[in-house]
């Protein structure tokens, strides 16, 4: 979107010609819309048509984007004047079938592990463990994260394809992907556990929030027996609804602090790759760089969950939702910082300074020899390290903690909640594209940097009780069961001493 048609091999390659704020506009919108689709899908998912239709179905949106995609790229059609309207389209079925996609996929997954009670297992080894539902469930999302970021590897094949041979055949790899995986999932119909849809219980969550916002905003007042005992009310919900209700309400109010989160994480497709654009690139793509995220991600990921969190486990810590998302906080917080230092040594870079784009053009002397004097582009490389850490940290737990707080039949409207919320941190870096331009980048990274600090601590001060409060409902909660001793792995009755596992 950013540069036009450049055939040389030096140049950045392009399309459309738009500039970057035009560009990094047209992708926000793109993600506003991604992320709000799924607030529309999700209620068909959970009541109407159940997961794995929906599931199907947005997949199919998701392939038919894709080839509208690959169609408008091919040269003949950005001759026409058919690449924007191209784009355009395949961005509106891409943000239903793929919003649609992550809003479903993540609780269908969680649905193909049953809960259980805690079980006393012996292995082989005649090791006596026992299983634990939180532990595995987190470990399926972590297991979940690593595998899509192992597909998202073919971000090397595509930025490569897209620089030497053109966009048509970069596209056309993520086409084929896609088609293989809607067979895959039609196929493996039989082999899915598919949860039956139930009744709509959102017009009933509609008129228990709306009791208790007329109740002073507390949720205990819209208890049927609190009704029925104040006001002579008898109405139609039930104890156990508005329970659930207020475990996803603190969901949401969780899920509000990823809007900064977002609007960092959205400078990694946008910004970080115009600020690639400015440095010594030499043969590298500038928009390759993103993909040390996923590498990140992929190398990270089994060390944090197979070494990191069972060594602390081994010692009595057990880091609950909150801490983890805090910690993920911090490592955004570095990599906007270390953002804001890459740009303040390509601002400091003779001959063009602060306006590097400005001074290539108007430069007599070659472009490859303005940009040695500034840093080279894989000094950025740590900085999707660091994203990459708190993606695993923040974005794996938030949703486990949103399955595990949202009521059973909202399961997928909680998810879809919290990807608006992935929307709204894109409206605002959409709000910021103003300033996504030169002389004002260290600004706006340092700011960024500024924000995410300040959410960190306002997050962790508000809502670390809730880790106390889930610790304290594991042990003494609603559930029928004798509170289970996590270091032990038995009741707290029992003096056998066995160990928890990472996963059953």
């Amino acid at each position: 979107m950013e540069h036009p048609s450049q055939y040389d091999q030096r140049q950045t390659p392009g399309a459309l010609g738009l500039g970057q704020e035009k560009a990094t506009r047209i992708y926000c919108a793109f993600y506003i819309f991604y992320y709000c689709a799924p607030i529309f899908v999700a209620p068909l998912a959970d009541s109407r048509l159940g997961q794995y239709t929906t599931l199907v179905t947005s997949v199919i949106l998701y392939c038919t984007g894709c080839t509208a995609l690959t169609v408008s790229s091919l040269p003949p059609s950005i001759g026409r004047g058919w690449g924007l309207p191209g784009l355009i389209l395949a961005m509106a079925l891409i943000g239903l079938g793929g919003g649609g996609f992550k809003a479903i996929m993540v609780p269908f997954i969680a649905d193909q592990y049953e809960k259980k009670e805690p079980e006393i297992k012996e292995l082989k080894t005649g090791e006596r463990v026992v299983t634990d539902y939180e532990l595995t469930l987190q470990y399926v999302y972590s297991l979940y994260f690593w595998v899509g970021n192992v597909g998202s590897l073919s971000w090397f094949a595509t930025v490569y394809i897209e620089k030497h041979y053109g966009f048509t055949g970069a596209y056309g790899i993520c086409l084929g992907c896609m088609t293989v995986a809607m067979i895959m999932l039609i196929c493996g119909k039989h082999w899915y556990v598919k949860v039956p849809h139930k009744v709509n219980v959102l017009p009933q969550a509609t008129k228990i929030a709306t009791c208790a916002i007329r109740n002073g905003f507390k949720m205990k007042r819209a208890y049927p027996d609190y009704q029925l005992e104040h006001f002579g009310k008898t109405v139609s919900w039930t104890n156990t609804l508005v329970e659930e209700l207020t475990r996803g309400l603190r969901a949401c109010r969780v899920l509000i602090a990823f809007v900064m989160f977002w609007l960092c994480f959205d400078q990694m497709q946008n910004n970080l790759i115009s600020q690639a654009g400015q440095m010594k690139t030499g043969n590298t793509p500038n928009d390759l760089l993103p993909a040390m995220n996923q590498v990140g991600c992929i190398v990270l990921g089994p060390v944090i969950q197979d070494a990191v969190y069972p060594f602390l486990h081994k010692r009595r810590i057990y880091l609950n939702a909150v801490t983890r998302i805090a910690i993920g906080f911090v490592f955004i917080v570095l990599a906007m910082l270390y953002a804001t230092i890459v740009q303040h040594a390509i601002y400091s870079s003779p001959p063009c300074y602060d306006w590097p784009k400005q001074c290539e053009a108007m430069q007599s002397m070659a472009l490859a020899d303005i940009k040695n004097n500034r840093p080279n582009v894989w000094i950025q490389a740590p900085l999707y390290f660091l994203i990459a850490t708190g993606e695993i940290f923040a974005y794996t737990t938030v949703m486990e903690f949103a399955y595990d707080h949202s009521p059973k039949d909202m399961k997928s409207l909680v998810q879809a909640i919290s990807l608006l919320v992935a929307g709204i941190g894109s409206a605002s870096a959409m709000a910021l594209a103003e300033v996504a331009r030169d002389p004002w980048l260290t600004y706006l990274f340092a700011a960024l940097t500024g924000g995410m600090a300040i959410t960190t601590v306002l997050f962790w001060l508000l809502f670390r009780m809730y880790d106390e409060d889930d610790a304290h409902l594991k042990r003494h909660g609603t559930e029928s069961r004798t509170p289970l001793d996590r270091e032990k792995g038995t009741s707290i009755a029992d003096t056998s001493t066995l160990e928890v596992t990472e996963k059953s």
